[in-house]
């Protein structure tokens, strides 16, 4: 039933806004009562933070998935992140992550939430991601993926892929800041 529900409500978020996000919808799109999404999730902000830890779990994977597949250790974590995060740019409004992510410029918890997971990961990698050229690789492709879904149509498919090639040999060493 959780896991429907976080389903449920992240798909709600997305067709209609965060903002627009109500616990008797979620509770509808999921087919339970509201008191039924209420034994899981006391109020609409611990909704959402558990469908936000929930996208965290899932991009996770995906890094660590990616991260199995690149024979380079150094940047290793952040090719990875990159890759997932170009993936999700490609997504544009069609990902929860576009809800929840504008959602953290406002949402304290949300923020603190990120920022944990992120020095998480980064403290993992510290031996292999700490150099400058890897924290710009990142913070590069945060940028792009901000300017991706602030643009109204979006960047061109050519310039993502031309940025995503870019952001990669940087990681790599075959492009010089």
């Amino acid at each position: 039933m959780r896991r429907s529900l976080l389903d449920h409500a992240a798909r709600c978020a997305v067709e209609q806004g965060l903002g627009s996000l109500t616990l008797q919808a979620v509770a509808d799109a999921a087919g339970v009562t509201k008191g039924g999404l209420l034994h899981h999730f006391p109020n609409k902000q611990a909704l959402i933070e558990a469908v936000f830890e929930d996208l965290l779990g899932k991009l996770d994977e995906e890094i660590d998935r990616r991260m199995s597949e690149d024979p380079a250790e150094q940047g290793r974590f952040t090719r990875a992140y990159i890759d997932a995060f170009f993936q999700v740019t490609r997504e544009r409004s069609g990902s929860p992550w576009a809800a929840l992510a504008i959602s953290t410029m406002t949402d304290p918890r949300l923020r603190e939430l990120w920022s944990e997971w992120m020095r998480d990961r980064l403290a993992r990698h510290e031996t292999t991601d700490s150099q400058p050229a890897f924290r710009i690789a990142r913070y590069a492709a945060d940028g792009i993926w901000l300017a991706n879904l602030t643009e109204i149509e979006g960047l061109e498919a050519g310039t993502l892929d031309e940025l995503r090639f870019d952001l990669e040999r940087l990681t790599k060493g075959e492009l010089k800041t």
